[in-house]
Protein backbone atom coordinates (compact mmCIF):
# COMPACT_ATOMS: atom_id res chain seq x y z
CA UNK A 1 0.00 0.00 0.00
CA UNK A 2 1.18 3.41 -0.60
CA UNK A 3 2.13 5.35 2.05
CA UNK A 4 -0.11 8.21 0.94
CA UNK A 5 -2.85 6.08 0.73
CA UNK A 6 -5.87 5.93 3.60
CA UNK A 7 -6.96 2.58 4.29
CA UNK A 8 -9.97 1.15 2.60
CA UNK A 9 -11.39 0.06 5.56
CA UNK A 10 -11.72 4.20 6.70
CA UNK A 11 -14.67 3.78 4.13
CA UNK A 12 -16.29 1.07 6.46
CA UNK A 13 -15.53 2.92 9.41
CA UNK A 14 -17.67 6.02 8.11
CA UNK A 15 -20.41 3.25 6.92
CA UNK A 16 -20.60 2.08 10.68
CA UNK A 17 -20.30 5.26 11.81
CA UNK A 18 -17.56 3.76 14.15
CA UNK A 19 -16.31 7.73 14.87
CA UNK A 20 -13.54 6.99 17.80
CA UNK A 21 -12.34 3.91 16.27
CA UNK A 22 -11.77 6.48 12.63
CA UNK A 23 -10.68 9.26 15.24
CA UNK A 24 -8.03 7.27 16.84
CA UNK A 25 -6.70 5.87 13.47
CA UNK A 26 -6.64 9.68 11.76
CA UNK A 27 -3.92 10.28 14.05
CA UNK A 28 -1.40 8.45 12.28
CA UNK A 29 -1.67 10.33 9.00
CA UNK A 30 -0.81 13.44 7.83
CA UNK A 31 -2.89 16.52 6.46
CA UNK A 32 -2.41 16.02 2.99
CA UNK A 33 -3.15 12.14 3.37
CA UNK A 34 -6.56 13.18 5.23
CA UNK A 35 -7.18 15.87 2.70
CA UNK A 36 -6.83 13.48 -0.23
CA UNK A 37 -8.90 11.19 1.62
CA UNK A 38 -12.34 14.29 2.33
CA UNK A 39 -12.17 15.02 -1.27
CA UNK A 40 -13.13 11.50 -2.38
CA UNK A 41 -16.21 11.31 0.41
CA UNK A 42 -19.43 12.45 -0.07
CA UNK A 43 -20.20 16.11 1.03
CA UNK A 44 -22.08 14.74 4.57
CA UNK A 45 -19.11 12.57 4.88
CA UNK A 46 -16.32 15.44 4.48
CA UNK A 47 -17.88 17.49 7.36
CA UNK A 48 -17.98 14.99 9.96
CA UNK A 49 -14.34 13.56 9.28
CA UNK A 50 -13.15 17.32 9.45
CA UNK A 51 -15.04 17.29 12.77
CA UNK A 52 -13.26 14.26 14.27
CA UNK A 53 -9.96 16.41 13.59
CA UNK A 54 -8.37 18.21 16.86
CA UNK A 55 -7.28 21.82 16.35
CA UNK A 56 -4.02 21.97 14.50
CA UNK A 57 -4.48 19.16 12.57
CA UNK A 58 -7.75 20.41 11.02
CA UNK A 59 -6.00 23.67 10.49
CA UNK A 60 -3.41 22.14 8.37
CA UNK A 61 -5.61 19.65 6.38
CA UNK A 62 -8.01 22.52 5.72
CA UNK A 63 -5.44 24.35 3.70
CA UNK A 64 -4.87 21.44 1.40
CA UNK A 65 -8.56 21.12 0.62
CA UNK A 66 -9.82 22.74 -2.63
CA UNK A 67 -11.58 25.70 -2.47
CA UNK A 68 -14.94 24.00 -3.29
CA UNK A 69 -14.59 21.61 -0.42
CA UNK A 70 -13.23 24.11 2.08
CA UNK A 71 -16.92 26.35 1.25
CA UNK A 72 -18.65 22.73 1.69
CA UNK A 73 -17.38 22.14 5.12
CA UNK A 74 -17.96 25.69 5.78
CA UNK A 75 -21.29 25.95 5.21
CA UNK A 76 -22.02 22.48 6.67
CA UNK A 77 -20.49 23.68 9.97
CA UNK A 78 -22.62 26.57 9.53
CA UNK A 79 -26.12 25.63 9.16
CA UNK A 80 -25.66 23.41 11.83
CA UNK A 81 -25.35 26.80 13.92
CA UNK A 82 -28.86 27.32 14.97
CA UNK A 83 -28.87 23.57 17.03
CA UNK A 84 -25.31 24.02 18.48
CA UNK A 85 -26.19 27.25 20.43
CA UNK A 86 -28.97 25.61 22.23
CA UNK A 87 -26.27 23.07 23.19
CA UNK A 88 -23.47 24.86 24.20
CA UNK A 89 -26.03 27.43 25.77
CA UNK A 90 -26.40 24.21 28.47
CA UNK A 91 -23.22 22.79 28.48
CA UNK A 92 -20.53 24.15 31.16
CA UNK A 93 -18.10 27.30 30.68
CA UNK A 94 -15.40 25.43 30.19
CA UNK A 95 -16.55 22.85 28.24
CA UNK A 96 -18.33 25.10 25.57
CA UNK A 97 -15.16 27.04 25.18
CA UNK A 98 -13.00 23.48 24.58
CA UNK A 99 -15.15 22.93 21.84
CA UNK A 100 -15.14 26.11 20.02
CA UNK A 101 -11.02 25.67 20.12
CA UNK A 102 -10.69 22.22 18.69
CA UNK A 103 -11.87 24.91 15.51
CA UNK A 104 -9.17 26.24 13.40
CA UNK A 105 -9.10 30.41 13.29
CA UNK A 106 -9.69 30.27 9.37
CA UNK A 107 -13.09 27.71 10.32
CA UNK A 108 -14.29 30.38 12.95
CA UNK A 109 -13.54 33.31 11.14
CA UNK A 110 -15.27 32.10 8.38
CA UNK A 111 -18.40 30.88 10.27
CA UNK A 112 -18.40 34.55 11.65
CA UNK A 113 -18.75 36.13 8.36
CA UNK A 114 -22.29 33.68 7.69
CA UNK A 115 -23.64 34.78 11.09
CA UNK A 116 -26.72 36.91 11.31
CA UNK A 117 -25.49 40.09 13.78
CA UNK A 118 -27.69 38.37 16.10
CA UNK A 119 -26.31 34.87 16.17
CA UNK A 120 -23.09 36.49 15.62
CA UNK A 121 -22.86 38.53 19.09
CA UNK A 122 -23.94 34.63 20.54
CA UNK A 123 -20.50 33.16 18.66
CA UNK A 124 -18.49 35.87 20.14
CA UNK A 125 -19.69 34.85 23.57
CA UNK A 126 -19.38 31.17 23.51
CA UNK A 127 -16.03 31.30 21.51
CA UNK A 128 -15.20 32.87 25.10
CA UNK A 129 -13.30 36.04 24.86
CA UNK A 130 -13.30 38.05 28.32
CA UNK A 131 -16.40 40.44 28.82
CA UNK A 132 -13.91 43.74 28.34
CA UNK A 133 -12.00 41.85 25.34
CA UNK A 134 -11.12 43.17 21.89
CA UNK A 135 -12.97 40.17 20.86
CA UNK A 136 -15.92 41.17 21.81
CA UNK A 137 -15.80 44.47 19.59
CA UNK A 138 -14.59 42.93 16.49
CA UNK A 139 -16.90 42.13 13.06
CA UNK A 140 -15.63 40.05 10.58
CA UNK A 141 -17.81 42.09 7.88
CA UNK A 142 -14.62 42.97 6.37
CA UNK A 143 -12.87 42.22 2.61
CA UNK A 144 -9.45 39.98 2.65
CA UNK A 145 -7.80 39.10 -0.99
CA UNK A 146 -4.93 36.88 -1.56
CA UNK A 147 -1.56 38.69 -2.60
CA UNK A 148 -1.32 36.41 -5.48
CA UNK A 149 -4.02 38.68 -6.75
CA UNK A 150 -4.12 41.32 -9.81
CA UNK A 151 -5.56 44.55 -9.34
CA UNK A 152 -8.39 43.43 -12.26
CA UNK A 153 -9.27 40.47 -9.52
CA UNK A 154 -8.86 42.04 -5.87
CA UNK A 155 -11.43 44.57 -7.61
CA UNK A 156 -13.72 42.31 -8.79
CA UNK A 157 -13.27 40.73 -5.35
CA UNK A 158 -14.55 43.72 -3.75
CA UNK A 159 -17.36 44.04 -5.55
CA UNK A 160 -18.49 41.09 -5.14
CA UNK A 161 -18.20 40.70 -1.50
CA UNK A 162 -17.47 44.43 -0.25
CA UNK A 163 -21.25 45.17 -0.03
CA UNK A 164 -21.74 43.44 3.62
CA UNK A 165 -18.35 45.24 4.70
CA UNK A 166 -17.83 47.46 7.47
CA UNK A 167 -15.61 49.91 5.94
CA UNK A 168 -13.84 49.62 2.67
CA UNK A 169 -11.33 52.25 3.58
CA UNK A 170 -8.82 49.27 3.92
CA UNK A 171 -8.38 45.71 2.35
CA UNK A 172 -6.58 43.30 4.10
CA UNK A 173 -4.39 40.87 2.61
CA UNK A 174 -4.07 37.32 4.05
CA UNK A 175 -2.07 34.25 3.46
CA UNK A 176 -4.05 30.86 2.69
CA UNK A 177 -4.03 29.74 6.23
CA UNK A 178 -5.86 33.05 6.46
CA UNK A 179 -3.02 34.81 8.63
CA UNK A 180 -2.32 38.27 8.14
CA UNK A 181 -0.42 39.76 6.09
CA UNK A 182 -1.01 43.44 5.48
CA UNK A 183 -3.46 45.76 5.33
CA UNK A 184 -3.92 48.37 1.91
CA UNK A 185 -5.86 51.59 2.06
CA UNK A 186 -8.40 51.10 -1.03
CA UNK A 187 -6.90 54.31 -2.67
CA UNK A 188 -3.60 52.53 -3.52
CA UNK A 189 -5.26 49.29 -5.14
CA UNK A 190 -7.77 51.79 -7.32
CA UNK A 191 -5.00 53.95 -8.49
CA UNK A 192 -2.57 50.97 -9.38
CA UNK A 193 -2.16 49.58 -12.71
CA UNK A 194 -4.52 46.54 -13.09
CA UNK A 195 -1.87 44.18 -14.08
CA UNK A 196 -0.04 44.80 -11.07
CA UNK A 197 0.22 42.01 -8.47
CA UNK A 198 -1.48 43.14 -5.05
CA UNK A 199 2.36 41.55 -3.37
CA UNK A 200 3.95 44.23 -4.98
CA UNK A 201 1.70 46.91 -3.18
CA UNK A 202 2.26 45.33 0.30
CA UNK A 203 4.77 46.40 3.02
CA UNK A 204 3.96 44.04 5.40
CA UNK A 205 4.06 46.77 8.08
CA UNK A 206 0.37 47.06 9.72
CA UNK A 207 -0.83 47.39 13.21
CA UNK A 208 -2.93 44.89 14.62
CA UNK A 209 -4.85 43.88 17.73
CA UNK A 210 -5.30 40.95 19.58
CA UNK A 211 -8.92 39.59 19.93
CA UNK A 212 -8.07 39.03 24.32
CA UNK A 213 -6.49 42.19 24.53
CA UNK A 214 -8.31 44.43 27.00
CA UNK A 215 -10.84 47.01 25.05
CA UNK A 216 -8.70 50.29 26.55
CA UNK A 217 -5.44 48.87 24.21
CA UNK A 218 -7.82 49.39 21.34
CA UNK A 219 -8.70 52.96 22.72
CA UNK A 220 -4.87 53.87 22.70
CA UNK A 221 -3.97 52.47 19.70
CA UNK A 222 -6.75 54.05 17.62
CA UNK A 223 -5.63 57.71 18.82
CA UNK A 224 -1.98 56.60 18.48
CA UNK A 225 -2.73 55.16 15.05
CA UNK A 226 -5.58 58.09 13.41
CA UNK A 227 -7.26 54.78 12.22
CA UNK A 228 -10.68 54.49 10.54
CA UNK A 229 -10.09 50.79 11.34
CA UNK A 230 -8.18 47.84 12.84
CA UNK A 231 -7.92 44.09 12.11
CA UNK A 232 -8.10 41.85 15.11
CA UNK A 233 -6.28 38.46 15.34
CA UNK A 234 -5.85 35.42 17.24
CA UNK A 235 -2.35 34.71 18.52
CA UNK A 236 -1.05 32.94 15.85
CA UNK A 237 -1.68 35.43 13.28
CA UNK A 238 -5.02 35.13 11.96
CA UNK A 239 -7.05 37.52 11.09
CA UNK A 240 -10.45 37.10 13.01
CA UNK A 241 -12.27 40.42 11.97
CA UNK A 242 -12.13 44.13 12.55
CA UNK A 243 -12.62 46.99 15.16
CA UNK A 244 -13.85 50.09 13.82
CA UNK A 245 -13.48 53.71 15.75
CA UNK A 246 -17.07 54.19 15.85
CA UNK A 247 -17.07 51.18 18.19
CA UNK A 248 -14.10 52.30 20.03
CA UNK A 249 -14.99 55.71 20.55
CA UNK A 250 -18.49 54.06 22.35
CA UNK A 251 -15.87 52.16 24.35
CA UNK A 252 -14.09 55.57 25.67
CA UNK A 253 -16.98 57.53 26.20
CA UNK A 254 -17.85 54.70 28.52
CA UNK A 255 -14.59 54.24 30.18
CA UNK A 256 -14.36 58.39 30.92
CA UNK A 257 -17.88 57.90 32.76
CA UNK A 258 -17.21 55.29 34.56
CA UNK A 259 -13.99 57.04 35.69
CA UNK A 260 -16.15 60.41 36.50
CA UNK A 261 -18.55 58.80 38.23
CA UNK A 262 -15.71 57.06 40.31
CA UNK A 263 -13.89 60.25 40.84
CA UNK A 264 -17.03 62.08 41.94
CA UNK A 265 -17.38 59.20 44.52
CA UNK A 266 -20.09 57.23 43.26
CA UNK A 267 -19.89 53.73 42.19
CA UNK A 268 -20.70 53.52 38.01
CA UNK A 269 -24.35 53.46 36.83
CA UNK A 270 -24.89 50.60 34.80
CA UNK A 271 -27.61 52.33 32.47
CA UNK A 272 -28.24 55.84 31.83
CA UNK A 273 -29.16 58.49 34.48
CA UNK A 274 -32.54 59.18 33.60
CA UNK A 275 -32.88 55.27 33.01
CA UNK A 276 -31.75 54.26 36.40
CA UNK A 277 -34.14 53.86 39.08
CA UNK A 278 -34.33 55.99 42.50
CA UNK A 279 -33.36 52.57 44.65
CA UNK A 280 -30.80 51.40 42.11
CA UNK A 281 -29.32 55.27 42.00
CA UNK A 282 -28.99 55.17 46.04
CA UNK A 283 -27.39 51.69 45.96
CA UNK A 284 -24.55 53.29 43.74
CA UNK A 285 -23.96 56.45 46.04
CA UNK A 286 -24.76 55.33 49.65
CA UNK A 287 -21.51 53.00 49.66
CA UNK A 288 -19.31 55.99 49.50
CA UNK A 289 -21.17 57.79 51.49
CA UNK A 290 -20.75 56.01 54.39
CA UNK A 291 -17.15 54.87 54.07
CA UNK A 292 -16.38 58.72 53.84
CA UNK A 293 -18.69 59.47 56.73
CA UNK A 294 -16.68 57.04 58.86
CA UNK A 295 -14.00 58.79 57.44
CA UNK A 296 -14.92 62.28 58.57
CA UNK A 297 -15.74 60.62 62.18
CA UNK A 298 -11.80 60.55 62.44
CA UNK A 299 -12.26 64.01 62.07
CA UNK A 300 -14.25 64.59 64.79
CA UNK A 301 -12.11 62.38 66.18
CA UNK A 302 -8.86 64.42 66.11
CA UNK A 303 -11.15 67.44 67.06
CA UNK A 304 -11.44 66.20 70.54
CA UNK A 305 -8.00 65.04 70.75
CA UNK A 306 -6.69 68.90 71.00
CA UNK A 307 -10.07 70.06 72.83
CA UNK A 308 -7.88 71.86 75.62
CA UNK A 309 -6.14 73.32 72.39
CA UNK A 310 -8.69 74.75 71.30
CA UNK A 311 -10.46 76.04 74.35
CA UNK A 312 -7.42 77.60 75.36
CA UNK A 313 -7.07 79.49 71.78
CA UNK A 314 -10.63 78.98 70.71
CA UNK A 315 -9.61 81.68 67.43
CA UNK A 316 -7.64 78.47 66.37
CA UNK A 317 -10.71 76.91 65.09
CA UNK A 318 -11.96 80.09 62.75
CA UNK A 319 -9.00 78.28 60.70
CA UNK A 320 -9.76 75.02 60.62
CA UNK A 321 -11.90 74.91 57.64
CA UNK A 322 -9.60 77.14 55.58
CA UNK A 323 -7.05 74.90 56.31
CA UNK A 324 -8.15 71.44 55.71
CA UNK A 325 -10.10 72.44 52.56
CA UNK A 326 -6.65 74.24 51.05
CA UNK A 327 -5.18 70.43 51.48
CA UNK A 328 -8.41 68.54 50.03
CA UNK A 329 -8.31 71.05 46.90
CA UNK A 330 -4.61 70.40 46.45
CA UNK A 331 -4.82 66.54 46.88
CA UNK A 332 -8.05 66.29 44.45
CA UNK A 333 -6.10 68.10 41.95
CA UNK A 334 -2.92 66.12 41.95
CA UNK A 335 -4.82 62.83 41.86
CA UNK A 336 -7.21 63.70 39.01
CA UNK A 337 -4.09 64.63 37.26
CA UNK A 338 -2.08 61.62 37.98
CA UNK A 339 -5.19 59.76 37.07
CA UNK A 340 -5.95 61.27 33.98
CA UNK A 341 -2.22 60.49 32.84
CA UNK A 342 -2.59 57.29 33.73
CA UNK A 343 -5.55 56.91 31.42
CA UNK A 344 -3.56 58.06 28.45
CA UNK A 345 -0.62 56.10 29.13
CA UNK A 346 1.47 59.31 29.37
CA UNK A 347 2.68 57.36 32.93
CA UNK A 348 2.58 54.19 34.06
CA UNK A 349 3.71 52.41 37.80
CA UNK A 350 7.28 52.96 37.13
CA UNK A 351 6.81 56.63 37.26
CA UNK A 352 5.80 56.87 40.68
CA UNK A 353 9.53 58.29 41.64
CA UNK A 354 9.42 60.73 38.82
CA UNK A 355 5.66 62.09 40.16
CA UNK A 356 7.00 61.97 43.74
CA UNK A 357 9.79 64.20 43.34
CA UNK A 358 7.53 66.68 40.46
CA UNK A 359 5.06 66.88 43.26
CA UNK A 360 6.55 67.65 46.20
CA UNK A 361 8.34 70.32 44.69
CA UNK A 362 5.18 71.41 43.43
CA UNK A 363 2.96 71.13 46.47
CA UNK A 364 5.53 72.89 48.47
CA UNK A 365 5.49 76.01 45.92
CA UNK A 366 1.42 75.83 45.81
CA UNK A 367 1.41 75.45 50.02
CA UNK A 368 4.07 78.87 50.24
CA UNK A 369 1.72 80.58 47.88
CA UNK A 370 -1.14 79.93 50.09
CA UNK A 371 0.71 80.12 53.57
CA UNK A 372 1.79 83.60 52.41
CA UNK A 373 -1.72 84.87 51.61
CA UNK A 374 -2.62 83.22 54.59
CA UNK A 375 -0.08 85.46 56.51
CA UNK A 376 -1.01 88.59 54.56
CA UNK A 377 -4.64 87.83 55.75
CA UNK A 378 -4.70 88.06 59.29
CA UNK A 379 -1.72 91.02 59.13
CA UNK A 380 -4.51 93.26 56.77
CA UNK A 381 -7.39 91.82 59.52
CA UNK A 382 -5.46 92.58 62.35
CA UNK A 383 -4.14 95.76 61.24
CA UNK A 384 -7.28 97.90 60.04
CA UNK A 385 -9.67 96.77 63.16
CA UNK A 386 -11.78 94.13 60.67
CA UNK A 387 -10.79 91.58 63.66
CA UNK A 388 -8.43 91.42 66.64
CA UNK A 389 -6.43 88.32 67.45
CA UNK A 390 -4.45 89.25 70.24
CA UNK A 391 -1.42 90.19 71.22
CA UNK A 392 0.01 86.85 69.83
CA UNK A 393 -1.29 87.58 66.35
CA UNK A 394 1.46 87.67 65.01
CA UNK A 395 2.46 83.86 65.81
CA UNK A 396 -1.46 82.79 64.93
CA UNK A 397 -0.45 84.21 61.29
CA UNK A 398 2.66 82.19 61.26
CA UNK A 399 0.79 79.22 63.01
CA UNK A 400 -1.88 79.50 60.00
CA UNK A 401 0.97 80.14 57.23
CA UNK A 402 2.94 77.08 58.24
CA UNK A 403 0.28 74.73 58.70
CA UNK A 404 -1.12 75.74 55.07
CA UNK A 405 2.81 74.81 53.42
CA UNK A 406 2.75 71.37 54.94
CA UNK A 407 -0.98 70.54 54.94
CA UNK A 408 -0.70 71.65 51.28
CA UNK A 409 2.50 69.51 50.47
CA UNK A 410 0.95 66.75 52.27
CA UNK A 411 -2.13 66.65 50.21
CA UNK A 412 -0.34 66.90 47.39
CA UNK A 413 1.43 64.24 48.24
CA UNK A 414 -1.49 62.20 49.35
CA UNK A 415 -3.50 62.66 45.80
CA UNK A 416 -0.44 61.81 43.90
CA UNK A 417 0.96 58.74 45.13
CA UNK A 418 -2.80 56.77 46.43
CA UNK A 419 -3.45 56.68 42.42
CA UNK A 420 -0.33 54.61 41.82
CA UNK A 421 -1.20 52.77 44.83
CA UNK A 422 -4.36 51.63 43.35
CA UNK A 423 -2.82 50.58 39.96
CA UNK A 424 0.05 48.31 41.65
CA UNK A 425 -2.71 46.13 43.53
CA UNK A 426 -4.92 46.21 40.06
CA UNK A 427 -7.32 47.94 41.25
CA UNK A 428 -8.73 51.07 38.81
CA UNK A 429 -7.18 54.22 39.75
CA UNK A 430 -10.43 56.14 39.43
CA UNK A 431 -11.43 54.87 42.68
CA UNK A 432 -9.00 57.54 44.49
CA UNK A 433 -12.07 59.48 44.30
CA UNK A 434 -11.93 63.37 44.90
CA UNK A 435 -14.28 63.00 48.53
CA UNK A 436 -11.88 59.96 49.31
CA UNK A 437 -8.73 61.74 48.90
CA UNK A 438 -10.13 64.88 49.87
CA UNK A 439 -11.34 62.77 53.32
CA UNK A 440 -7.62 61.11 53.79
CA UNK A 441 -5.71 65.06 54.03
CA UNK A 442 -9.27 65.98 56.22
CA UNK A 443 -7.84 63.83 59.25
CA UNK A 444 -4.15 64.07 58.92
CA UNK A 445 -4.66 67.71 58.13
CA UNK A 446 -6.00 68.80 61.70
CA UNK A 447 -3.61 66.97 63.24
CA UNK A 448 -1.03 68.55 61.13
CA UNK A 449 -2.59 72.09 61.72
CA UNK A 450 -2.57 71.62 65.59
CA UNK A 451 0.75 70.29 66.27
CA UNK A 452 2.16 73.19 64.50
CA UNK A 453 -0.08 75.45 66.30
CA UNK A 454 1.15 73.61 69.43
CA UNK A 455 4.53 74.23 68.15
CA UNK A 456 4.05 77.79 67.89
CA UNK A 457 1.78 78.99 70.53
CA UNK A 458 3.11 76.65 73.33
CA UNK A 459 4.16 79.59 76.04
CA UNK A 460 1.87 82.15 74.56
CA UNK A 461 -1.69 81.08 74.30
CA UNK A 462 -1.20 77.76 75.30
Amino acid sequence: MNELEIPAHFTELIEGKRWKTLKAELVDFGPIQIAGFIEKLPKNSQIIVFRLLSRMPAKETFQYLTYETQEDIIEGLASNVHKLTGLLNDLDPDDRTAFFEELPGTVCQRLMQMLSKEEREIATRLLGYPEESIGRLMTPEYVAIKPHYTVQQALEHIRKFGHDSETLNVIYIVDNQWRLIDDIKIREIILAPLDKAISELIDSRFVSLNAYDDQEVAVKVFADQDRVALPVTASDGTLLGIVTVDDVMDVQEQESTEDFQKFGGAAELDLAYTKTSLIEMVKKRAGWLIILFFGQLLTASAMTFFEAELEKALMLALFIPLIISSGGNSGSQAASIIIRSLALGELNVKSWWYVMRKELLTGLILGSILGIIGLFRVFIWQTTGLYDYGEFWLWISLSVSASLVFIVLWGTFVGSMIPFLLKRLKLDPATASAPFVATCVDVTGLVIYFSIAVLFLTGKLL
